[in-house]
């Protein structure tokens, strides 16, 4: 069974004997890392490609930007309009494959007109058994997954990471604004505004790790179990429900299970889960 040093070389070597790569970049420790490794693998044969959108918080596109100038990474922003698709807007099980269809369809583009042979994304081994449906995106775009070629899991990824000096080793997940959006209840600009706005505030309040779940005029708290205790006091309480409402909240509530990846998908059905995998 290979360690993760040698799983570490054989993504290098994926990636090496690609002619040219295009990677979807986000920022998150996943698809930073793919950055970082393609650029030591391939150099100047390698861009990064940043989807922008209502749907990418202004903090994760700078914090995108600033890692990729910090270790010499190129990096292309590419507006992508998922918004403008009533498949997208609707926000049903299939949300996802619909943005990162239009997502890969932009980057197709953008590798043709500039001349690189592959595409590739930050799925790793781990994500294979969860709820993704943009996978299927992928797949029927023809994008690589180099991560999972190489066996590598989120934990090996995130140890790998640390051992490179990258400073988002340990950052935590962050999925786009959309998702935080009810299904069944329309992606507008507007509410994904709402949600990161809200986002921001709780930041302010010393929060960390935190998600803003719109539920129309109810606004759903999750934070990390480890700060529960200090969410739940009256002044603090106060001071969250004080922070939303001027966001057009008019409810605030604090889910007392704490921060979990994907709650939204509690509701749907098995069968929409299975169709859209």
């Amino acid at each position: 069974m290979m360690n993760r040093k040698d799983k570490a070389q054989r993504l290098h070597e994926r990636l090496k004997s690609l002619d040219s790569l295009l990677v979807a970049y986000s920022g998150g420790t996943d698809s930073a890392f793919l950055a970082y490794a393609a650029k030591r693998a391939l150099g100047d044969r390698m861009l990064a490609v940043i989807a922008d959108s209502p749907s990418l918080p202004r903090r994760e596109l700078a914090d995108a930007l600033a890692f990729a100038e910090r270790h010499h990474i190129p990096v292309r922003v590419l507006q992508t309009h998922e918004l403008e698709q009533p498949e997208y807007a609707r926000n049903d099980a299939q949300r996802c494959f619909h943005c990162k269809s239009e997502l890969f369809t932009q980057m197709d583009g953008a590798r043709r007109r500039l001349g690189f042979k592959h595409l590739a994304y930050g799925m790793n081994l781990d994500d294979r058994s969860e709820f993704r449906p943009g996978q299927r995106a992928a797949v029927l775009h023809g994008a690589l997954a180099p991560l999972v070629d190489a066996e590598l899991s989120k934990a090996e990824i995130r140890m790998l990471a640390r051992e490179a000096g990258l400073e988002l080793a340990d950052k935590p997940a962050s999925a786009c604004l959309s998702s935080r959006v009810e299904y069944g209840r329309a992606v507008t600009a507007e509410n994904l505004a709402q949600v990161e706005q809200a986002e921001e505030a709780l930041h302010a309040l010393g929060f960390a790790q935190v998600r803003v779940r719109h539920h129309g005029d109810l606004a759903r708290i999750e934070i990390a179990r480890e700060d529960l205790e200090r969410a739940l006091t009256l002044p603090m309480l106060d001071a969250m429900t004080d922070a939303l409402r001027p966001m057009g909240f008019l409810y605030v509530t604090l889910d007392t299970r704490g921060y979990r990846s994907g709650s939204m998908n509690d509701v749907l059905p098995a069968s929409a889960i299975a169709g859209a995998m």
